[in-house]
């Protein structure tokens, strides 16, 4: 979460009169609050996605704080199910924008609290007019990709949650084989082929056919995977994306892998600093002191979870395939000869050095110290 690069860019945000306004997005219905900082808030409700609507609750927003048709107008809403298209919609009619990491904003913290949509708007409506007022650290502001950037990360977005699939259907198969004390190690494949055709005769018919009907989806998925496995292959070996090959070169680092962190990271993120990557990615630590309280409550977790997952899964592949790099000596000097939890600990703190590394790499050409480079 960053803020945009066009957001606010070449306007005066404390002169002259303005319109804020803000979106409680719902699946059939959304609430609008208007104000212009001096008046109550006005509400208005409109079917989800009729933006015809939403222009008129504009209109009469204006009208009823007295202000003109060029009037400018401030909009946010929280990021969520609908995505950017109303952000770029709403940036089309000359609305300045701005999508809020919805874990940001601040909330009572009483055990019951009243909440409800009109609630929510009208407090996305004062943060809005607070923000506008100068201040920048109230929120997290996400960073909108274009079109063709987020059309990008369909691919191994869907590949994940097909295997997913595949194992649900791989362990429902087996399941249901275990209420016959029948077990088997792999679902699919030559061995499977033989051994159902031994077995199947000894199911009763309902429990047979629903077996080879969770076979067939299992099957159904797994051609799936191999052909978007293929596409990625095909589009890898391209070139379109020289970070892609690059990532690749280093031991340790698949392809899919090199795939995930340009496509949902380097690919379209410019990074100031490792600071603001590690926050990107929820790999800052989160320290709690109050009074003589004093605790460490682990990383933030508030980035991109798929690449944070990748990165530390990426990061015992490191170990293994460059023990004799930098990093894999900082974590076996500091942390192989510790407990299991040490480990784990350790295993997140070498997860952010080497995306930094990574970035380094990508960013500036820097091959990470001691890195074996596949032939």
């Amino acid at each position: 979460m960053d803020m945009p690069d066009t957001a606010l860019h070449g306007h005066d945000t404390m002169a002259g009169d303005r319109l804020h306004i803000a979106f409680e997005l719902g699946e059939k219905s959304w609430k609008l609050s208007a104000g212009d900082g001096q008046r109550a808030p006005s509400r208005y409700t409109v079917g989800a996605g009729d933006t015809m609507a939403v222009l008129a609750a504009v209109a009469k927003a204006k009208s009823r704080c007295h202000l003109n048709t060029e009037t400018p107008v401030y909009s946010c809403y929280e990021a969520g199910r609908d995505g950017f298209w109303l952000h770029r919609w709403l940036t089309e009619q000359g609305i300045i924008n701005l999508v809020v990491d919805s874990a940001s904003i601040e909330v009572n913290r009483r055990r019951r609290r009243v909440k409800t949509d009109r609630l929510d708007s009208d407090k996305l409506l004062s943060m809005l007019i607070r923000f506008h007022a100068g201040e920048r650290r109230l929120w997290s502001v996400a960073r909108i990709p274009t079109p063709e950037q987020e059309d990008d990360r369909r691919m191994h977005r869907e590949l994940e949650r097909l295997r997913h699939e595949r194992t649900a259907h791989t362990n429902r198969i087996r399941a249901l084989l275990v209420l016959h004390n029948l077990r088997v190690k792999y679902v699919g494949g030559r061995i499977w082929t033989h051994w159902w055709a031994q077995q199947r005769e000894r199911l009763l018919p309902g429990l047979r056919a629903e077996i080879e009907r969770e076979f067939d989806r299992f099957t159904l998925v797994c051609q799936q995977i191999r052909r978007l496995e293929t596409q990625q292959n095909q589009q890898m070996r391209s070139g379109t994306h020289p970070g892609m090959a690059l990532l690749a070169r280093l031991a340790g680092i698949g392809t899919g892998s090199a795939w995930t962190l340009v496509r949902e990271l380097f690919g379209w993120r410019h990074f100031r600093n490792r600071r603001e990557l590690a926050g990107s990615l929820g790999l800052t630590p989160t320290p709690y002191a109050s009074g003589t309280s004093e605790v460490e409550q682990g990383i933030s977790k508030a980035g991109n979870r798929r690449c944070r997952w990748l990165l530390v899964e990426l990061a015992w592949s490191w170990l293994r395939w460059q023990p004799d790099s930098p990093l894999s000596q900082w974590y076996n000097q500091r942390f192989a000869g510790a407990g299991k939890r040490l480990r784990r600990i350790g295993i997140v703190a070498l997860a952010r050095r080497l995306a930094i590394a990574l970035w380094r790499y990508l960013e500036h050409g820097e091959i990470p110290a001691g890195a074996i480079l596949k032939s």
